[in-house]
């Protein structure tokens, strides 16, 4: 009963995520379809907004290789695979394949709503700033985020259903315990959606109603009224014992939804101020670790950019509700307007120092980089709209010819490129391998 749920409830969850991939994608059979490795693939790039290598074809080789990478992927964002390995999940596994999706699922979904509740709930430290002094008082506070960090990701369960607790405490007769038989008089959801949607729910009359009307209730007004695809059916919750995962999963989405919500003036003044104190603490870090390596190797520089960035990116995510705010120039305070120009500053001097590393790359990927980028740029830039044909060809003539001169060294470019000695010396990588496959992936 356990697997059929997180079976049905784990596909739904990844069809939500891959209607958003381009091309959308759906999975039929779970087990059958990850085999493949292609879906996999698809649904990790959604998530973390990266762009995976893969193998384009279906045999058994190419397959492989695509779970091989998907699992690669995973493993480098610290994530423990215990006992999943690729023959596994080309053997289509039940117990494998739902411990795979579900570690997928908590890392990307769980605990990282998980984060941001930290920051609602006045630890700011958690992900919200990074601290840049090395006084010895700095020193032991940023030793206690970490300690608060590691807590907040053991205990991501614990902050969804603190979170929960929290929506249901308007009720007081309705009590969240754990994310099992808790849920199964459907009240708890309804509750939520309350707390959310004050005016979609009667709790009143819900209390009379059967825990089934009730879970068909909640799950029906969640799919229409707040967009949240309907994971879970009445029967897989109204058992003696529903199944934790599959629960949290869909629970999970409400938190997400709130998230989504908008905020008061006074709120969002607060959020746009904590935005700025990290946006000025990442600038601050930036500098300090651009005089720092001055006088390392190319190698350690990447490699101290890529930590930079990684961290960057992933904290971040706490602050993007705010930095995507679509509000027009007209329209923005002062503190939003100064919080834009910190935002495009850091991310212009990020992007400045990628440039400089990729100009100091060593001979010949200096070159190689060089006429990947002039390539790069010719394929985006857009034709001019001529309204005269015969210019218009014309123009396009001229740009196919420096293409084609451009791409008369593609050849040497690409066996220079898969023959290239990443080592110094004294034995020591030159290049980041990540750098080299970047470039491997563009060309």
């Amino acid at each position: 009963q356990r697997e059929s749920t997180q079976k049905k409830t784990f596909t739904s969850w990844i069809n939500s995520i891959l209607a958003k991939h381009t091309p959308p994608a759906v999975i039929s059979d779970l087990y059958t379809d990850i085999q493949k490795g292609h879906l996999l693939l698809d649904l990790l790039e959604v998530l973390s907004g990266q762009h995976l290598p893969r193998e384009k074809g279906f045999n058994t080789f190419q397959c492989r290789s695509n779970i091989e990478n998907a699992l690669t992927f995973l493993k480098s964002r610290s994530l423990k695979l215990i006992n999943i390995h690729v023959a596994d999940i080309i053997d289509g596994k039940p117990s494998i394949v739902l411990g795979l999706i579900w570690t997928i699922i908590f890392h990307f979904h769980i605990e990282e709503l998980a984060r941001m509740l930290a920051c609602t709930y006045n630890q700011s430290s958690v992900d919200c700033s990074s601290a840049v002094d090395s006084s010895p008082k700095t020193s032991r506070s940023a030793k206690k985020s970490a300690k608060i960090k590691e807590r907040w990701k053991v205990s991501a369960t614990k902050a969804l259903l603190l979170w929960a607790k929290e929506q249901c405490s308007l009720h007081g007769s309705i009590s969240v315990t754990d994310f099992k038989s808790s849920w199964r008089s459907g009240l708890p959801f309804l509750a939520i959606i309350h707390a959310l949607r004050p005016g979609l729910v009667d709790m009143e009359k819900a209390k009379t109603r059967t825990n089934k009307e009730n879970l068909k209730e909640a799950f029906r007004i969640a799919e229409l009224e707040l967009n949240i695809p309907r994971l879970l059916e009445p029967e897989d919750v109204d058992v003696m014992n529903p199944d934790e995962k599959s629960i949290m999963t869909y629970v999970a989405q409400f938190l997400q939804y709130s998230r989504n919500l908008p905020v008061s003036e006074e709120d969002m003044q607060g959020k746009v101020g904590d935005t700025v104190n990290w946006l000025a603490a990442q600038g601050k870090k930036l500098e300090k670790l651009l005089i720092d390596t001055e006088s390392e190797t190319y190698y350690q520089k990447c490699k101290e950019m890529m930590s930079f960035v990684e961290a960057f990116n992933q904290e971040k995510k706490v602050f993007l509700p705010v930095l995507s705010s679509k509000a027009s120039v007209a329209d923005l305070s002062e503190d939003q307007q100064r919080m834009r120009e910190e935002w495009h500053k850091l991310i212009s001097q990020i992007n400045e120092w990628k440039t400089k590393l990729d100009q100091m790359l060593p001979s010949p990927l200096d070159g190689i980089e060089a006429w990947l980028q002039e390539v790069e740029h010719l394929q985006a830039e857009d034709l001019p709209d001529l309204q005269d044909p015969f210019k218009a060809m014309s123009l396009f003539r001229e740009i196919i010819v420096i293409f084609k001169g451009l791409m008369d060294c593609f050849d040497s470019h690409l066996d220079t490129l898969q023959s290239f000695k990443n080592e110094d010396e004294k034995n020591m990588p030159l290049v980041l391998p990540e750098k080299l496959e970047e470039m491997k992936r563009r060309l």
